[in-house]
């Protein structure tokens, strides 16, 4: 039996709208955008670099038919794809997600350097 920690919203997985035997996907609670969603292993991990080869493959698949149908819903006209690794980078809950962000003409006004705005003065180049 898998023992969760008690306060990890994501091990107790609820709103999924794509799963597989090792991952799921489900709607970000604060969305960056319309439609942006997350993308989790099952088992409790804190760190993307320690998923397994299979977990990374389950990721990986999700994240193609969450991509597919994001298309449909919504057409957004780019994607950003990004995991926090660590409290430096931004991770405030310990369990691997991937963020699927869809992203709109004109939802800033200067998207050049995508990821990069993670530190905005470094964000143009």
């Amino acid at each position: 039996m898998n023992e969760f920690p008690p306060i990890c919203p994501f091990c107790r997985p609820d709103d999924i709208l794509f799963e597989n035997d090792l991952a799921y996907a489900r709607p970000d609670l604060y969305p960056v955008n319309p439609g942006h969603l997350l993308i989790i292993p099952r088992r409790h991990v804190a760190d993307f670099f320690l998923v397994t080869e299979a977990e990374r493959a389950a990721l990986l698949s999700l994240l193609d038919e969450a991509k597919h149908h994001l298309d449909i819903e919504y057409a957004p006209a780019g994607y950003n794809i990004g995991v926090n690794v660590g409290a430096a980078a931004g991770q405030t809950i310990f369990h691997v997600h991937m963020h699927l962000i869809p992203r709109y003409q004109g939802d800033m006004e200067n998207p050049r350097g995508g990821v990069r705005g993670v530190i905005p003065a470094r964000q143009s180049y």
